[in-house]
């Protein structure tokens, strides 16, 4: 059974504005099946063992077909992006192609620019609305116009969610327990490490370090953590040592492979002398990964709090990203020298934003309240406005709106 995905509309959108449209996002998230949903014929590149043959010889047979026309896996053989280019520009029509990869391919594949051409549509695993764990009351829509919501949820509680961090949200695990989510997720861990991280760019790369950098990567998610750090922390909890160069090759190929994602940083006119961070949060693309990188159970989260708060935000943020691009926003973070830190910023291309702070229990709530009027009032109002709104995302609390306007909004509520 599919589940309709948010980015449904915006793929629609983009297939009457070009000529083709590319979906990227990390492994088994969903892109093909939501990519059927809209094609009338489908080339699974990947699959079918005729594919380079026909690129060595005619390589614009593989393009004939009903529109809009689905590429499966295409950076398998990444100059067909150029016999793309070219047919598009011939037949001078709207909606031809969609364009499916798990991987960006590399720098040496020269690809001429699709500009004017090709739109692109990031994806990620699913959110809770797509799951149907949240109502979608609280919407971002609303949030960046500054519109007043007054309404109710019911809290969620700690167990639930500890179990989401860990199932995860790539499609293939909905309805699944939590035992078979460990495997699943486990078995995703082992091929990124064995397989896709060498793969993704034809060189071997060691999956003993490939593990402990995703190790790092999971027990830092959620913080402003550079190379030099990460260096550290493998040193002393893998006893293992890697070179700087070499976590930098790996982090491109995750970046690659679309696992990593890079949170950037807020830069605002702001009243203080503080200056700002301009380094990004990293997270990896589900918390599932976190968890399974890590060996966690259920029983582990729940009795190391602080931590699953960690994971937390870097699940809300996951959130936030997808209800974001629905509504041509971006995700930051805000962090000064005074160490006042926002957890996520979501901006629009008109500048329109709102602020969150995200806490896994109601007990920072006064915490993350104090942090939000910080920000606000060291915003410098005469180069920019304040924020459409204020927000604080929580786990195990009740959504609602507070008498100083600064809503308070259960993960449970949170839509697009």
């Amino acid at each position: 059974m599919y589940n309709r995905r948010i980015i449904e509309g915006e793929l629609e959108r983009k297939l009457n504005a070009s000529g083709a449209v590319l979906i990227r996002g990390p492994k088994s998230c969903g892109k093909t099946e939501t990519a059927k949903q809209f094609a009338k014929s489908v080339l699974e590149v990947d699959r079918d063992s005729q594919v380079p043959v026909i690129m060595a010889t005619n390589p614009n047979l593989l393009l004939a077909g009903d529109t809009p026309r689905l590429i499966d896996e295409w950076q398998e053989q990444p100059t067909i992006w150029n016999y793309i280019r070219h047919e598009v520009d011939d037949r001078k029509q709207k909606g031809q192609f969609i364009l499916t990869g798990s991987a960006n391919p590399t720098d040496n594949v020269r690809l001429h620019s699709g500009a004017g051409r090709f739109t692109i549509i990031e994806m990620n695993t699913m959110t809770w609305r797509e799951m149907g764990f949240s109502d979608g009351s609280f919407s971002m829509a609303d949030l960046l116009q500054g519109n007043k919501m007054d309404a109710f949820h019911e809290a969620v509680s700690l167990e639930f969610i500890i179990e989401r961090l860990i199932i995860g949200g790539f499609p293939a695990l909905l309805g699944a327990d939590i035992a078979e989510a460990v495997d699943i997720n486990n078995a995703y861990i082992d091929l990124l490490a064995e397989v896709d991280m060498s793969r993704v760019s034809d060189i071997k790369r060691d999956p003993m370090k490939v593990r402990a950098l995703l190790r790092s990567l999971s027990r830092n998610t959620a913080t402003l953590v550079d190379n030099s750090t990460l260096a550290k922390d493998i040193k002393e909890n893998e006893k293992n040592e890697i070179s700087r160069p070499t976590i930098i090759d790996y982090l491109d190929a995750l970046s690659r492979l679309m696992i990593l994602y890079e949170q950037p940083a807020f830069n605002p006119h702001i009243r203080s002398s503080a200056s700002l961070r301009k380094s990004p949060k990293r997270h990896l693309c589900d918390t599932s990964l976190c968890v399974a990188a890590l060996g966690l159970d259920k029983d582990a989260l729940l009795k190391d709090i602080k931590y699953a708060g960690f994971l937390f935000e870097t699940l809300a943020t996951h959130e936030l990203n997808v209800y974001a691009k629905a509504n041509d926003a971006t995700v930051f973070h805000y962090h000064d020298s005074y160490d006042l830190e926002v957890d996520a910023v979501v901006q629009k291309r008109n500048s329109d934003y709102a602020a969150f702070e995200i806490k896994l229990g109601v007990g920072f709530i006064d915490e993350a309240v104090a942090n939000l009027n910080k920000f606000a009032k060291n915003i410098d109002t005469a180069k920019m406005d304040l924020p459409k709104s204020l927000n604080i995302i929580t786990g195990t609390g009740m959504s609602y709106r507070r008498p100083d306007g600064i809503n308070v909004i259960s993960l449970a509520a949170l839509g697009k």
